[in-house]
């Protein structure tokens, strides 16, 4: 069967020549190894990602916070538990370090701080302060100069002495904690192996201690061990004791996770993205390759009915037919992988050059990635022949060839079953979504377009045949005769066209959905930012605010009120698993005349440090009300419960929670404010003095308001652009997969248009009846799409934003169902003027 199945792809000009050439099965089959072998490849790359441990080369292990497992609920006795990466960046107490350094084999254990720094002679190069002590985990070791002695030395190693030209006993500034100071070089310090990632600064122990927002605690610790010591036992005392800290011991590669957050952080979101990518690609590959691949082995109808009547049995065939799928899926991943392999670097240079990712993060792997790419394709390819190959190869060798002439009109009453339980699944996930928000409500959504587009793919033989009984008279209303067999070929072809109903209707519903839920979130992000904010104009700083500026704006004359912002954000519970949300610490003295979050209940003047403030999204997903206790977990980790003193709307402006500035105090990487809001009264003239407020922080300025607005309208276009991207991917996809199959939907008509031509009807005849048949199914495929876009769309806004009426641009929508019509009917058009430019003899002589 292999034999004949390889020889069979090569001569059947009719079957895989069509298919190869005009792009169907076989580009099915590659560009689904193609998208799958990105998001595999990027999960891969996540996987194996570890960042770069030379910061702490000489350590045999890091203790570190930098996850937080929260327990969720009991189910048959087992207890679930989630593991969020701490936005924050947790710390571990100063006295782990003595407990570490008691354990029997080690030499030392150092504590080592983490601070945010700026140095004035190279702005542009990313910087973290430490103590001296730590240089002994890389280790670092002294090019020239000495250690700093005082508060005003510093140490700093190589590669930013060598952008700045600093030398021993040079002075530079450094903006710490939102205030700068000038600093005497001391040394300069350099290491095998220089650590990547960000650029150091090293101070006196006490020094950094004093700098640090997190007092008495570090931000990691190192364990050095003697030269006979036994490894193993060390690192099992090292576990023992950072378990019951509730820290982590990171080993080999791995201290690369604790040394940089950007790695930790890209770790999770190619991860997360990745995967969740991958299971949406997994779903539409699965429609398109499942559809194309039936449809393929349908068009051979009369060749298998021939095989078996001349004696082929039922599994002979249906072998053949494995074998050439099968055949033809490797070779699509032949091109399919290395296709891939392409696609993930260009998406992994520009997640970089977004920010997205560090620029250390390489795409590594490939062989794990390509082997499961390419079987699941394979299977799914291979269940999809078998499924459509069963009808020809049950049926007597007798009734072959007879059953091949006569396309079946309908299903049988399974899959009207199936379809119609589908479509049930589908409303009774638009009450869930409805009924939840965030993540759940978003994957409910999806669940539910994936239910809607089976459905309609079941049930698609009965749709095209009502659409054509109800269609019948408007097309012989429009196109004469020609629309009189265009409604007959749309009822005798019913099954037929189901892959390209589906193929349409899912190209439409889904990007229909996601894409326009995409800008449904950047508008309301945006929209809710510029009405909430009162204030006319902002104090920023590249390298932070200290909660004093606040203060001083308020003393500025002409000055009605000043708001000190912190963003940051929480973890927080939610019905299925805790959830990691934005949020914002306010200074609440005045907020109501600069902020304005639409409370709903309670009051901002409420607003403590053992009280906090919810979104009603949140509240509701977290099942809060005014006056309840709830219990969070500050970005570091920290568990705090709260009061609940006000409800508000504007959450995707502002963040789900507001704290009290002084309850994050601590427990913020920086320990500084992102902004000042500030309120002047009108025709105060207040600029000249803001501006020179401005000129006492380091890198401060005073902006329009209006200009933060913009900034967020870009920060969230950039956020937006990963979602769009992969959206694209996938719309992209179904569309070329509905092109695919409608050329060889057309393409198999050869021998039924020649034969009409034979029989009288005209060239122009033809082509009218192949509009009108073209109008109502492209009509019909184009309005369920709509509407099941549209459902979904409303469901989703609603439950994740609040507002009634998503935000839908007509220059959109016309994009989205014009591109489709018109790429739809290019795909049919095309083969069909040039079959007919085929003598109607030659055309009858094709095979099918």
């Amino acid at each position: 069967m292999l034999r004949l199945a390889a020889q069979t792809l090569r001569h059947h000009k009719g079957g895989f020549l069509a298919t190869f050439v005009a792009l169907a099965t076989f580009v099915a089959l590659a560009a689904g190894v193609a998208v799958l072998m990105t998001c595999a490849l990027l999960v891969e790359s996540g996987w194996r990602h570890q960042g770069d441990p030379h910061r702490y080369g000489a350590a045999l292990a890091v203790v570190a916070d930098r996850d937080l497992t929260v327990d969720g609920p009991t189910v048959l006795g087992e207890t679930e538990r989630t593991t969020v990466l701490l936005p924050e960046r947790g710390s571990v107490p100063a006295e782990l370090a003595g407990e570490l350094a008691d354990v029997p084999g080690v030499e030392r254990a150092v504590g080592d701080r983490r601070l945010v720094v700026t140095t004035t002679a190279a702005p542009e190069l990313p910087a973290t302060g430490h103590g001296w002590s730590s240089t002994a985990l890389a280790p670092y070791r002294l090019v020239s100069g000495q250690p700093p002695r005082s508060d005003r030395e510093i140490a700093v190693d190589a590669r930013l002495a060598g952008s700045t030209g600093l030398t021993p006993g040079t002075t530079t500034e450094v903006v710490t904690g939102g205030v700068s100071h000038a600093y005497r070089v001391s040394g300069v310090v350099d290491a095998d192996g220089t650590p990547g990632g960000r650029a150091a600064v090293f101070f006196t122990d006490a020094h950094a201690a004093a700098l640090d927002p997190h007092p008495g605690r570090y931000d990691a610790v190192g364990v050095l061990t003697a030269p006979d010591a036994d490894r193993d036992a060390v690192l099992a005392g090292v576990r023992r004791i950072a378990d019951a800290a509730g820290a982590t011991a990171y080993t080999g590669d791995d201290r690369g996770l604790a040394a940089e957050p950007e790695s930790a952080a890209a770790r999770s979101l190619t991860l997360g993205a990745g995967a969740a990518f991958a299971g949406y690609a997994a779903a539409v590959v699965g429609f398109v390759v499942a559809g194309t691949v039936g449809l393929s082995v349908r068009h051979r109808r009369r060749d298998l009915a021939l095989l078996r009547a001349v004696a082929a049995t039922p599994g002979q065939v249906r072998s053949m037919l494995l074998a050439e799928v099968g055949l033809l899926a490797l070779l699509a991943g032949t091109v399919g992988v290395p296709s891939g392999l392409l696609a993930v670097r260009l998406v992994r240079d520009a997640l970089v050059s977004r920010g997205f990712l560090p620029d250390d993060f390489a795409v590594r792997g490939g062989a794990l990635s390509a082997a499961a790419v390419v079987v699941t394709v394979a299977v799914v390819a291979l269940l999809s022949a078998w499924t459509a190959a069963l009808r020809v190869t049950r049926i007597r060798p007798t009734e072959a060839l007879g059953e091949a002439a006569v396309e079946p009109a309908t299903g049988g009453r399974v899959r009207l079953i199936s379809g119609l339980a589908c479509l049930g699944g589908a409303v009774s996930l638009t009450g869930l979504t409805g009924a939840t928000d965030g993540q759940t409500a978003l994957g409910a959504a999806m669940g539910m377009l994936y239910l809607f587009v089976l459905g309609v793919a079941l049930l698609a033989p009965w749709i095209n045949q009502a659409a054509a009984r109800l269609l019948g008279p408007a097309l012989r209303a429009v196109w004469g005769s020609s629309g009189y067999l265009a409604a007959a070929n749309l009822r005798a072809n019913a099954r037929g066209m189901v892959a390209v109903l589906t193929a349409l209707v899912l190209s439409v519903g889904l990007g229909g959905t996601v894409w326009f839920l995409q800008d449904n979130l950047e508008r309301q992000t945006v929209v809710q930012s510029r009405e909430g904010v009162l204030a006319q104009h902002a104090l920023t700083s590249g390298a932070g605010l200290p909660a004093s500026a606040a203060a001083e704006a308020r003393r500025v004359p002409g000055v009605v009120a000043a708001t000190g912002v912190r963003r940051t954000s929480v973890v927080v519970p939610d019905r299925l698993e805790p959830q990691t949300v934005p949020a914002q610490g306010i200074d609440p003295l005045g907020a109501d005349r600069t902020l304005d979050l639409r409370v709903r209940s309670g009051s901002l003047d409420a607003l403590r440090e053992d009280t906090v403030a919810v979104s009603t999204a949140r509240a509701d997903a977290a099942g809060w009300r005014l006056g309840d206790r709830a219990r969070l977990w500050l970005g570091d980790g920290t568990p705090v419960t709260l009061r609940v003193v006000a409800l508000y709307e504007r959450g995707w402006g502002f963040g789900d929670v507001t704290l009290h500035r002084r309850t994050l105090d601590g427990h913020t990487v920086t320990g500084l404010d992102d902004r000042v809001l500030i309120r002047t009264a009108p025709d105060a003239g207040a600029e000249r003095a803001l501006a020179e407020l401005a000129r006492r922080h380091p890198g401060g300025q005073v902006v329009d308001t209006a200009r933060l607005t913009g900034e967020l309208a870009e920060d969230v276009a950039v956020s937006g652009w990963l979602n769009k991207m992969l959206v694209a991917v996938l719309v992209g996809y179904a569309v070329l997969a509905a092109a695919n199959t409608l050329v060889m939907a057309a393409l198999a008509r050869t021998r039924e248009l020649a034969l009409l031509r034979l029989v009288g009807v005209t060239r122009g005849q033809v082509k009218r009846m192949v509009h009108a048949e073209q109008a109502g199914l492209l009509g019909v495929a184009l309005l369920i799409g709509a509407v099941i876009a549209g459902v979904t769309l409303t469901t989703i806004v609603r439950a994740v934003t609040g507002a009634t009426v998503p935000h839908v641009p007509a220059a959109g929508w016309a994009a989205l169902l014009g591109g489709t019509a018109a790429l739809a009917l290019l795909a049919t058009m095309v083969p069909v003027g040039r079959i007919l430019r085929t003598t109607p003899v030659e055309g009858m002589g094709v095979r099918e």
